[in-house]
């Protein structure tokens, strides 16, 4: 919530910058501004060891990592992650492989989002010495439309309030945290939702492809991606709010294998599945992504759902604007990166957004019981197999280079 400082707490610490949330967006964020000698505080909700444990994203685009390594976050990243060039489409019974980085000359990457936060919170805390307080409860938003804004919470260790005041607050808590509590009516919160359901699968089992599988299906979609030489991340298409506990493993298997299925390809690798959960797909943009002084960066200000791999990107995206335009605020008293955030920002949102949606009817117009979605679906990916230019289009927005600034 957001309210005006209180005024029973005594004499507040002070910090040019409040980041909440220590996800991918909120530690590049912090690390960014210590690199840069200006002093920040991170507040999270959770422990540091749920963090570095939570099982999220792991494909992440080569500018996202260029990005990275500029700012010397990068180096365990490079040593350690899979390289991806090509992709797998399978329907009809056929198989049909799209080498996008023949085409562009750039591929993806393959590390798990949560290996990616335990290297930034090492750096951040451990490396930079940047200030993090885990376990926080009770945040609090003040004063944000003045210069002079602040940031209350209980601590978790003492259970006592604290004040913290700042210049500029970083919200990077997702849609559930405090700060999207704080937008203004005026506000726009736009929202897209798919329909379907995806059941989210992490399997023991080494992967099955060398590459990403798209499984287009009467059934439903289905998806194949690497997350170790030991782990395979699955989905499958069901309803929305599916229970995961109608889908047993034996269930799971046949369905994986009949849509990921096609000719001249061994079955799947079976493995135990450690994790089974359904993701209700739908998308929203928050515009502005600014309030006064509280600057909104990652799943606080938009999401886009699994189905083209693009939020983490879109998080580290944000994060490396904000950053920037923070340092040179407070370092040269240059505001224009500030004030052109939320705008440099979108335009790449509103991007992925459209591919997402063009993409989900690839995925799903065969399975929507829709013989005119399903003709072109087909018609789709059809031409993304006989035309250069519409390969070649593809492969840009598949790998983010075609996004504006």
């Amino acid at each position: 919530m957001t309210s005006a400082s209180p005024s029973n707490s005594g004499a507040p610490q002070r910090f040019p910058v409040v980041v909440v949330g220590a996800g991918p967006a909120g530690l590049t964020i912090g690390n960014i501004l210590r690199a840069a000698g200006v002093d920040c505080l991170v507040l999270e909700v959770e422990t540091r060891e749920f963090i570095e444990q939570r099982p999220r994203a792991g494909v992440i685009e080569e500018w996202a990592v260029r990005g990275l390594q500029r700012r010397g976050l990068a180096d365990t990243l490079l040593e350690r992650a899979q390289l991806h060039t090509e992709c797998e489409f399978r329907f009809a019974g056929e198989r049909f492989r799209f080498a996008y980085g023949e085409l562009t000359g750039q591929h993806h990457f393959v590390y798990p989002q949560p290996l990616l936060v335990t290297d930034l919170v090492r750096e951040y805390a451990d490396v930079r010495g940047g200030e993090i307080r885990f376990g926080v409860q009770d945040i609090e938003l003040h004063d944000l439309e003045t210069p002079r804004p602040s940031v209350s919470y209980t601590d978790a260790g003492t259970g006592e309030r604290q004040l913290v005041g700042c210049e500029f607050v970083a919200g990077c808590d997702g849609a559930r945290g405090v700060t999207r509590t704080v937008l203004p009516e005026s506000t726009t919160i736009a929202r897209h939702d798919y329909g379907i359901g995806w059941l989210a699968l992490l399997a023991e089992a080494p992967p099955s492809s060398d590459c990403v599988l798209f499984g287009i299906h009467p059934n439903g979609f289905a998806g194949h991606m690497a997350r170790s030489p030991e782990v395979t991340r699955y989905y499958l298409e069901c309803p929305p709010g599916d229970d995961p506990e109608n889908w047993p493993q034996d269930r799971v298997w046949a369905e994986l294998q009949q849509r990921l299925g096609a000719d001249g390809t061994p079955p799947l690798t079976e493995g135990r599945l450690i994790e089974k959960r359904v993701l209700d797909m739908h998308n929203y943009v928050v515009e502005p992504m600014t309030f006064g002084r509280l600057f909104l960066a990652g799943d606080s200000a938009h999401l886009t759902a699994p189905i083209a791999a693009k939020g983490m990107n879109l998080a580290l995206h944000d994060a490396f604007l904000l950053g920037d335009a923070l340092v040179a605020y407070l370092g040269k008293d240059d505001g224009s990166g500030l004030d052109g955030y939320s705008e440099a920002c979108l335009r790449r949102v509103w991007d992925y957004q459209e591919f997402s949606q063009w993409l989900s009817e690839v995925y799903h117009g065969t399975s929507s019981g829709d013989e005119y979605r399903a003709g072109t679906t087909f018609a789709r990916l059809r031409r993304l197999f006989t035309s250069p230019a519409a390969a070649a289009a593809f492969a840009e927005q598949y790998l983010g280079t075609a996004a504006t600034y």
